[in-house]
């Protein structure tokens, strides 16, 4: 775990090291939503022009809202003008499509080896891309990449399609970032050992970036 004062710069560095070290000629990475990751694109469209060549990048998502692409909900909508609008084009843009199913991501994810890098953060209830609390999707056969989701408390309203855990698994590195008084109560309860769906994540290597507001004292 990396605690920092600036959670957006510490994730751009890391993006920036890992396309670096990437293993192949394409670099892949799976992007997230919410008010965190806004502030890492945008940091990471700054700090990367020189850094990164975005036509050697194909952008997937972790998961998405069952919302059009264009609706202020969509992480989609989210990670294109918070990111790539701003560094240009990418090689590849894959966003996740509800209406599509979760089969058809799947053959997409499963034609390629691995992705680099996969952008998560952390719901206020632990949760973490739209894998929820009791939700089935936290059980998903290994098989199953990706899965459709829902939150049975009603906080967040909307259907989702999300990599199941096994999908997060198949990348590379896992890059969590958590920022705000909001998420104190779950980065409580991630080091205390409880059984949250973010407490799950496993990968190659799994970093945790997060803000002193966060961590607490």
């Amino acid at each position: 775990m990396v605690v920092v004062e600036d959670v957006a710069a510490e994730f751009s560095a890391r993006v920036v090291r890992a396309f670096r070290e990437r293993v192949g000629e394409i670099f892949s990475i799976a992007l997230s939503g919410g008010d965190t990751a806004r502030e890492c694109y945008e940091r990471l469209a700054r700090e990367s022009s020189e850094a990164i060549d975005w036509l050697s990048v194909n952008v997937y998502w972790g998961d998405e809202r069952c919302v059009p692409g264009d609706d202020p909900d969509s992480n989609q909508l989210l990670g294109r003008k918070a990111l790539l609008e701003r560094v240009g084009a990418a090689n590849a843009v894959y966003p996740m499509n509800c209406q599509e199913g979760p089969d058809a991501y799947q053959l997409r994810l499963s034609s390629i080896e691995r992705l680099d890098v996969v952008h998560l953060g952390m719901g206020p209830d632990g949760h973490t891309a739209s894998l929820f609390p009791g939700s089935a999707a936290l059980e998903a056969d290994p098989g199953q990449l990706v899965v459709m989701s829902e939150d049975l408390t009603g906080r967040n309203r909307l259907a989702r399609m999300t990599l199941s855990l096994s999908g997060i698994a198949r990348s590379r590195q896992v890059i969590f970032t958590v920022a705000g008084e909001s998420k104190r109560d779950a980065m409580a309860a991630l080091l205390a050992g409880d059984d949250i769906p973010a407490a799950r994540v496993s990968a190659d290597k799994v970093t945790w970036i997060v803000d002193h507001e966060a961590l607490g004292r």
